[in-house]
């Protein structure tokens, strides 16, 4: 069973994080049951959500992703086994750092979840508004008291996350140990290389997001056909980019050489950073786990790293 280290805590898990952003929409209750048991049943154990998970959907109100993972986990008996990690700061009721509001919003998420403790605790996104001591002192309080394990910056440019660690240290808090950006192989400029180089310098990990570009990255559309994507809007943008396709050919060629899908091989590329020790790729249907899956067994050369490392230029 694979299980990696994340960054310096005691939290061993698998390289393929869960998303759980298509609980609640994009797969309803049973269906996201199904997709959760495969995975735990392949040995699956890191699972993503936030409170906000899915207030874009008309008629959701924010929290229906942790609503159901809560139950599923209840159901199955299996919350020790699992490593939960969730966010604040987007859902509308509780939006940004407050303090006040970080430990409202907990609460909240603890209630749905089912939970006494989250595993790996995420602001959601940077917010310049609220003072970073008073972020950092609310977090170290939640950590201290036992409901938060570690915690994590998501979203956060590398000045504010440099600060906010320069804060923590200051004042002998609970610091970040984990950050999550939107980063795959055609759009890299949010974990650029100088943010690259300070995750190794400190021993933070980076768990990225749009693992597979919306569904770019598995090849599906390159008919020019979006249809059936529930982010087509996305996909069509990059089908009409040249420097995207391009990138994407030499992930084929990639993976035609290893038999390997397109899919797995965008996978294992992530997982070939250093400074990735897993990654974040959702699934609607079952069937989806397979390749995602895959990609966390499968090893690249270093030739293929650097060409596809190559492939792409951050405009």
């Amino acid at each position: 069973m694979t299980r990696v280290q994340l960054a310096d805590t005691n939290l061993m898990v698998h390289p393929l994080q869960l998303g759980g952003n298509p609980f609640g929409w994009g797969a309803d209750r049973d269906e996201s049951f199904a997709v959760l048991d495969a995975y735990a049943e392949a040995g699956g154990n890191f699972i993503d959500t936030a409170d906000a998970y899915s207030v874009w959907v008309e008629g959701n109100t924010g929290g229906e992703s942790e609503t159901i993972i809560g139950e599923w986990m209840a159901s199955r008996g299996n919350r020790d086994e699992m490593v939960i990690a969730t966010k604040v700061g987007m859902h509308p009721k509780h939006k940004g750092l407050d303090p006040v509001n970080i430990r409202e919003a907990l609460d909240a998420s603890l209630r749905r979840l089912g939970t006494d403790r989250i595993d790996l605790y995420y602001a959601h996104a940077d917010d310049e508004k609220v003072d970073q001591v008073a972020v950092a002192e609310t977090f170290d309080a939640l950590v201290r008291s036992g409901k938060v394990s570690y915690l994590g910056a998501s979203n956060f440019s590398l000045g504010r996350l440099k600060s906010a660690m320069k804060v923590s240290e200051k004042y002998s808090l609970a610091h970040y140990r984990v950050v999550q950006d939107k980063f795959n192989l055609v759009s890299r400029g949010a974990v650029d290389a100088e943010k690259q180089e300070y995750l190794r310098s400190r021993g933070i990990a980076e768990l990225p997001y749009h693992s597979l570009a919306s569904g770019f990255l598995t090849g599906k559309h390159t008919g020019g056909d979006a249809t059936g994507s529930v982010r087509a809007d996305r996909v069509s943008e990059m089908l009409d980019d040249q420097q995207a396709l391009r990138a994407l050919e030499v992930l084929h060629d990639i993976a035609s050489s290893h038999d390997a899908s397109m899919t797995a091989t965008a996978i294992a590329w992530q997982l070939s950073h250093d400074f990735i020790p897993a990654t974040i790729a959702s699934a609607r249907v079952p069937d989806q786990l397979t390749e995602l899956l895959a990609g966390t067994e499968l090893t690249l050369t270093d030739d293929e790293v650097r060409a596809l490392n190559d492939s792409w230029t951050e405009a």
